[in-house]
């Protein structure tokens, strides 16, 4: 059994070669600043753990991250029982996501597909669909950023193969963009 030492300095080593990924990730969250004052969405897909932090990240729009200001158009697709399972029992899990784009996107939003793989059929899928629909597409992934990194127009792959530190960065990246929204709320940047 490996340590709690051993794991921590795992996570410091993968959270060090972050480093390496600032400029994406500081891009993306200058995408979704601007997706915000366009007057479009943040819409969130994943499964799993990634599906969890969907609705974290969301939740931190809406409400609020760390400062009390207007609430933030965001919505994880991860969220609603009844669509999830008729959708899955209808048609199949694969397409989940892709049929939520089509009802409620338009081209003023974005979507954040995230899978730590970035070979989720289904977060393929959204990506795809986000596209057709003349949406910005951001890949939040690892491994090497798998299929969704060729597919999105802006990926963030972390430096990892391990899901566990996957998903630390990813929650990490998360808030740092949802801090640089509210910063761009506060100083009046937004609209």
């Amino acid at each position: 059994m490996k340590t709690f030492i051993a794991e921590l300095e795992e996570h410091k080593a993968i959270m060090e070669r972050l480093a390496d990924c600032s400029g994406a990730i500081e891009a993306t969250g200058a995408l979704l600043i601007e997706t915000l004052k366009r007057g479009g969405k943040i819409l969130l897909c994943g499964n799993g753990g990634s599906a969890a932090d969907c609705q974290h990240i969301a939740a931190e729009l809406v409400v609020q991250y760390q400062k009390n200001r207007k609430a933030l158009a965001a919505i994880a697709l991860t969220t609603d029982s009844s669509i999830l399972t008729a959708h899955s029992n209808d048609f199949g899990f694969e397409t989940v996501y892709s049929r939520q784009i089509e009802a409620i996107a338009s081209e003023k939003d974005c979507l954040i597909a995230i899978s730590t793989s970035g070979r989720s059929k289904n977060i393929l899928k959204a990506a795809e669909a986000a596209k057709l629909k003349g949406m910005a597409v951001i890949g939040l992934t690892g491994c090497e950023g798998g299929e969704l990194s060729g597919q999105v127009s802006h990926p963030v792959i972390v430096p990892s193969d391990v899901t566990a530190r996957i998903q630390e960065a990813h929650i990490l990246i998360g808030h740092w963009w949802c801090g640089a929204i509210e910063e761009a709320v506060s100083a009046g940047n937004y609209s």
